[in-house]
Parts: C-alpha cells; structure tokens; sequence
C-alpha cells in the first residue's frame, strides 16, 4: 500500500459538504454495517464494498453458488435503511411490464391508468436475475443508468436514494441467461460472498439454526440520511494524478492481448465514485491511489471479456485486472519541506508498480 496518508496529500482543502458531515457519516455506516454484519457473518469485506457502492450511488451484483447467502445480504442491506424495498423473483416467464409498469385501461375514467411496477422503490433486489430472459434483463437498463422509467412515451422518475442489488446463479448453473454486455456495465461492483470459514460456519448455526435473523433486523437508518451521505461523498476529493491512474488502469484493459472487450468510460467513472466512497468510509475526505487499487477488481473484472484463448488456458478477467495493477505505475506523493508555514506541499510523481 502507498506510505503517504497526510491530510495535506490531498491536494487540496477538503470540501465544505464532507467536512461537515464527517462525523455523521461515520456514525450512520457503522450502525448499517453493524447491522448487515449481524446477518452475514464472517465477510466484513463483502459489507464493505456493498456499503461503498451504495454510498456511490451505484448497483451491485452478487454472483455465486446457491446457498452461501447472496439473496441474505441484500435483504439485509435494504431492511437496515428505512425506505421502500421491493424484491423481484427473476423467471423465465417474467415480463418486462411486471418491473416496469403497464397501463391500464380505467373504463371510469375512460383513460389510461399507470400501474408502477416493481422497480419503483428506493432499493430494489432481483433475486436469480440471469434466470430471466434477455428481454426481460433488458426492462432495467434505463432505470439503472437515468432512474427513469419510459412506458408509453411518459416518463416517470424513480425515488431516491435508488439502488439495484441483484444476484446471480454463475453461467454454468442449469437455467441461466448469461447477461448481456450492456447490463454487466450498469453494475458499479461485482462481488462474490464465497464459504464462510468454519468458525463462522459455526457460529452461523448457533445464531441462525431456531430463528431468521432478518426477522429481528430493524432499520438503523433514515433515506434522508443515506442522501445526505451521497451528497458528501460528491465532495470527496480526488487529485488528478488518482484520477490519471484510474484512466489508466481502465485504458489499459482495451489493449491487453488477453481481452476482445475492455472497460468503458463508465467503468471508469464507477471507479473514480467508488473510490470516493472507499475514502469516505475510512474517514478520509480526499481520494488514494489505494482506494482505486483495492475496488479495481470489483469494479472492472465483470466488464471484461477474454479472447477465446485466454479462456482455452483458464485465464480469468480477475486475473487480467490483478496483472494490469502490477505493469501500471502508481501515482506517489512526496512533500517538499520549505514551503507554508512549516508543512510541505505534495507533489506526485510516478512510481513503479508495488505487488499486492
């Protein structure tokens, strides 16, 4: 990890929308993250990144085996924020009107009347999303990227705070639709839970085994609350030498011989967010090059698509992402003593890659 952790390496005073709300944003985290982690036990990695992309205002999507608690976690992460939930059960014969909305004729009325679907409510989780087909994958792309919703040439806007924590069987599992490029790149992160360790297996049994822990799970925080947070982490300072090395870590996945799809200028824009909201959670009103470092797996790999002989010997996009962080330079601060009033002010520069 990068040594320079100076208030002033930032690169600039800290905004007035952080500053302010420093404290409150710690306090509402640690309460939500308190709360989902009663649920999951064991994966305090998992709730994090589920916190920064909520805090970035994006979309999660969690991707594993059945049964190690995909579906736990965003129910839990929805129930600790009190604002509307709505879960959606992914079929093959879900239609895209049963998460938009349909209009229906009102013979009183003799006019059309809007019924929402169920992609109006501030946290929405599709359970088993790629088990729908593509058409139906389809019905969320204008509400993930403009929380909108188009029917019938109306607009309607989604609440807000909105965020989408879908989850999915992997591809080999009987029954799944791969999703298509342009849903994968809605998705700010992708994480994987994976098996708990045996003492939190065991400890999930103590806990778990007579009743449901979601059943006691009460909110801890407002929507209000959560909005202002995001209003915050808007403020987070980002140098532009971090921002160089995010365009760079991101460019450097269109050229790599191991991929025929790199990542997109909205991944990188994901990256920059989530980054922000990284700091932001380790009480920092300003952007590192570590924050970039550590989310770049998440936040890229499920956009990524090897060629075919990369895939032939096993060859991941995760394990793309890790050698790219390797061959890029990482952006370093040195403070120049002599100038301010005794401080120094940081000048980046560049230095080579560091291993993980």
């Amino acid at each position: 990890m990068t040594t320079y952790d100076d208030r002033a390496s930032h690169g600039g005073a800290p905004s007035r929308a952080y500053a302010g709300a420093g404290d409150e944003l710690t306090a509402v985290i640690e309460r939500v993250r308190g709360s989902v982690e009663d649920v999951i036990e064991g994966k305090p990695e998992v709730v994090r990144l589920s916190l920064t992309v909520l805090l970035a205002e994006g979309h999660l999507l969690i991707e594993d085996v059945p049964g190690v608690g995909k579906t736990m976690l965003a129910k839990a992460l929805a129930r600790s924020i009190d604002c509307s939930v709505r879960r959606i059960q992914f079929t093959p014969d879900l239609l895209p009107s049963d998460i938009t909305g349909v209009s229906i004729w009102d013979q009183q009325r003799r006019d059309f009347e809007f019924k929402p679907g169920a992609i109006f409510a501030q946290v929405v989780i599709g359970d088993e999303i790629n088990r729908a087909s593509p058409k139906t994958q389809s019905a969320l792309l204008e509400s993930m990227e403009e929380r909108q919703v188009t029917i019938d040439g109306q607009t309607y806007e989604l609440p807000s705070p909105f965020m989408v924590v879908a989850t999915q069987n992997p591809v080999e599992m009987e029954g799944t639709y791969p999703l298509p490029e342009a849903q994968r790149d809605r998705f700010m992160a992708r994480v994987s839970i994976g098996y708990p360790s045996p003492e939190a297996e065991l400890q999930m049994l103590d806990v778990h085994g007579g009743v449901n822990p979601l059943d006691d799970l009460q909110p801890v925080a407002h929507a209000d609350e959560i909005l202002k947070l995001v209003e915050a982490v808007r403020g987070v300072h980002v140098a532009d030498p971090v921002r160089r090395y995010a365009v760079d870590l991101v460019a450097a996945t269109r050229t790599h011989p191991d991929l025929r799809l790199g990542a997109s200028p909205r991944a990188t824009l994901h990256l920059l967010r989530a980054a922000k909201a990284s700091a932001a959670l380790g009480g920092r009103e300003y952007a590192l090059p570590d924050d970039v470092q550590a989310l770049a797996v998440a936040v890229l790999a499920h956009r990524l698509l090897p060629t075919a002989q990369a895939q032939l010997g096993r060859r991941t996009a995760e394990q793309v992402v890790q050698e790219i962080l390797q061959r890029v330079p990482v952006p370093a601060a040195s403070q120049q003593a002599g100038l301010g009033a005794g401080r120094g002010t940081p000048e980046y520069g560049r230095q080579t890659p560091r291993r993980l």
